[in-house]
């Protein structure tokens, strides 16, 4: 078991100020690769703030179930402000306004959409994504904390376990496979349940997807809408991150995270910084 102090609940703990609707958050070096902190570890920490908000406001709505952020500016691993704005409290749904700051810098902007998600395997009247096959989690390949050869430390992967099905890990020993598409599972070491929040960070957890073009730099996120769908069923995420358009400057992303029942549970899209090699 891990220490708490390192937990994904303590990570994303916020604290209230007299102000309503503005809230602390330390920002730890557990949740960031190399020096940047992770998007979705920043987004769900964000759409928390909105939940404490929707609390005050005797709302209903509580599970974050979209969020859209842009990222204006990269913040450090230290102290960081919240601030949380009702937008909308409708009948079915509500919206906040949530920005991140760092001293004066507004670092993150985004809309949270509070609702109310379904559970069980019922949810989904159609879908056309289709569904990804693994290999069991032990013959797929951990991703260290020190990736060979890539100088950066992936402090997510200290309380998170992430397995790569090595069919898609070419990129790890030079011969990328050209398929822009990274497929594993996903789960926390400390054995903490998945619930909406985590799911917000899970949609942005895996490495890009342009490893598998041979591309290993910095691709540093600029726009992200992340979709939670459902409640998942206890268990590892299973994950497929998949290049969409990719040009000289810009590559956008889709992930897809199914729970252990093979429910469809979340999704996102992303817009990042891209020069190939």
């Amino acid at each position: 078991m891990m220490d708490a102090m390192t937990g994904f609940d303590e990570a994303i703990t916020l604290q209230e100020s007299v102000r309503p609707g503005r809230f602390g958050l330390q920002i730890g070096p557990d949740w960031a690769i190399g020096d940047k902190p992770n998007g979705g570890y920043l987004t769900a920490a964000m759409a928390r703030a909105a939940q404490h908000c929707a609390h005050d406001d005797r709302g209903d709505h509580l599970q974050p179930t979209a969020v859209s952020a842009h990222f204006l500016q990269a913040p450090e691993i230290a102290q960081a402000r919240i601030e949380a704005e009702l937008l909308r409290h409708g009948r079915q749904a509500s919206q906040y306004r949530v920005s991140l700051f760092q001293g004066d810098n507004r670092c993150v902007e985004a809309i949270v959409h509070l609702a109310t998600l379904p559970t069980g395997t019922q949810h989904i009247d159609f879908s056309d994504v289709d569904p990804i096959v693994l290999p069991p989690i032990d013959q797929c390949v951990e991703v260290p904390v020190e990736p060979p050869g890539m100088d950066i430390v992936v402090g997510i992967n200290r309380p998170v376990e992430q397995r790569l099905d090595p069919s898609c890990m070419g990129f790890a020993v030079g011969k990328p496979s050209m398929s822009g598409e990274l497929r594993g599972y996903l789960s926390f070491r400390d054995g903490r349940p998945v619930d909406p929040l985590a799911l917000l960070f899970a949609v942005d957890a895996f490495p890009p997807a342009v490893f598998e073009f041979g591309h290993l730099g910095w691709v540093p996120t600029f726009q992200l809408s992340s979709y939670v769908r459902a409640i998942p069923a206890p268990g590892p995420l299973t994950i497929r991150q998949k290049v969409r358009v990719a040009t000289d400057r810009t590559v956008d992303e889709i992930c897809d995270v199914w729970d252990s029942e093979g429910v469809l549970v979340a999704s996102a899209t992303q817009l990042a910084g891209y020069r190939p090699s």
